[in-house]
């Protein structure tokens, strides 16, 4: 606290007016010495604390119709970094008894106005109180600088309370936010996403003026859709129009949610009754989402379990003796789900009356060439007696040679 000291004309120094003035009833130690003078400065600290808790204040309640005032009337700064406003003491007052009460910078005047600089703010809940006395009503008017000091986030993270692992769908969880060397925490917001969407926000009920850890919490009840999603978390201090134009905003990291769930088909678990004719091909399909990863098996209509062990049952070309009922159970650690086929296969009727068609054009050409063959030979033998053959063979045989 800065004390002025030089006196006025009465020969009583300003500290001692000021003291007067707020204490009227002590004027009579003026010039208090050893044990008076603890007790009139214990009076005067007390009276000054309660100035410092009243943003505008007077020792004289309403008489003090011109109040000092403030640019800005708050000021919003960061730890470490500078700070400057002034004081206007008084517009129609010709008071010489005018000052500026603070902890921390420095203080300069000219005329009534009183300039304040801090070069680095290094105090938490500082503040200055900017006065003069009134010489008229002979009351002290005052008015203090509500000053904000603030600091972002060191850290911020995010996690699971009391969790560590996997998490089960349907079961609720608790998100925690931990803030870390932050001030001023009650101006603090958090705000918890999954993915891009805001899940909520929480505030600090802390007063407290220094730097701060805390942690903040969000329950959720994540589900199957919730597998793979990143939560994450940022804290940003709301220091209202005086703060900066960019509110201070600290993320999180972001954290991966493994859920575990039961398989989830991607078909119909009742599918209805399938009827195939033979030769056709076909595919029975059981295929699901889990996590872990689920397992496949198939009990024929044999009640034979199939060796093969994928969601996809594939038959080439199906036969009669394929029909019946195919079961298909899909499990994981979580649960085990079952799909029921009814196969029902039909012959191929069209096929067997296309074959016997086919088959009796074969016959028929058969017969028809067989017949043409018969006619063929009986017609081109019948010209000819054997006879003759032979006659003719032998006549060959008589004639002389032309050597």
């Amino acid at each position: 606290m800065n004390v002025i000291h030089s006196p006025d004309s009465t020969g009583i120094s300003q500290n001692e007016l000021r003291l007067n003035v707020f204490y009227p009833a002590t004027r009579f130690l003026t010039r208090p010495s050893g044990t008076k003078m603890i007790f009139c400065y214990i009076f005067f600290v007390v009276s000054l604390m309660g100035i410092l808790h009243d943003p505008r204040v007077s020792s004289c309640g309403g008489k003090c119709t011109d109040n000092p005032v403030f640019t800005p009337s708050s000021l919003v700064v960061k730890f470490g970094d500078p700070a400057s406003a002034r004081c206007s003491v008084c517009q129609r007052c010709q008071s010489k008894a005018f000052g500026l009460e603070k902890s921390l910078g420095e203080s300069t005047e000219n005329g009534t106005t009183v300039f304040w600089t801090v070069d680095r703010m290094t105090e938490w809940g500082t503040s200055a109180i900017c006065y003069y006395n009134d010489e008229d009503t002979g009351c002290q008017c005052s008015n203090s600088l509500h000053v904000t000091v603030y600091q972002p986030p060191d850290s911020v993270s995010i996690s699971f309370a009391n969790h560590s692992g996997p998490v089960f769908a349907g079961r609720q969880y608790a998100l925690q936010c931990t803030v870390q060397g932050v001030a001023v925490v009650e101006n603090l917001v958090v705000t918890f996403y999954s993915g891009q969407t805001a899940l909520g926000q929480q505030k600090s009920k802390n007063k407290g003026k220094k730097p701060v850890n805390e942690s903040f919490t969000f329950t959720i009840t994540p589900s199957e859709k919730d597998d793979g999603v990143q939560y994450w978390c940022d804290a940003k201090l709301e220091l209202g129009p005086e703060g900066p134009q960019l509110p201070p905003v600290v993320m999180s990291q972001n954290m991966t949610a493994v859920v575990h769930y039961k398989p989830q088909l991607r078909t119909s678990s009742h599918p209805d009754p399938i009827i195939i004719t033979e030769g056709n091909p076909l595919q029975l399909n059981c295929t699901a989402v889990g996590n872990p990863s689920p397992l496949y098996t198939w009990l024929l209509p044999s009640d034979v379990l199939s060796t093969h062990s994928g969601s996809i049952l594939t038959f080439d070309s199906i036969k009669t003796t394929d029909k019946g009922r195919y079961t298909c159970s899909v499990s994981n650690a979580m649960d085990t789900v079952t799909v029921t086929f009814n196969v029902d296969v039909r012959a191929n009727y069209i096929g067997l009356i296309i074959a016997g068609i086919a088959l009796a054009v074969a016959v028929i050409f058969i017969l028809v060439i067989y017949v043409c063959v018969r006619h063929y030979k009986r017609n081109k033998m019948g010209q000819y007696n054997l006879k003759d053959v032979f006659r003719l063979h032998t006549r060959h045989l008589a004639v002389p040679s032309s050597e």
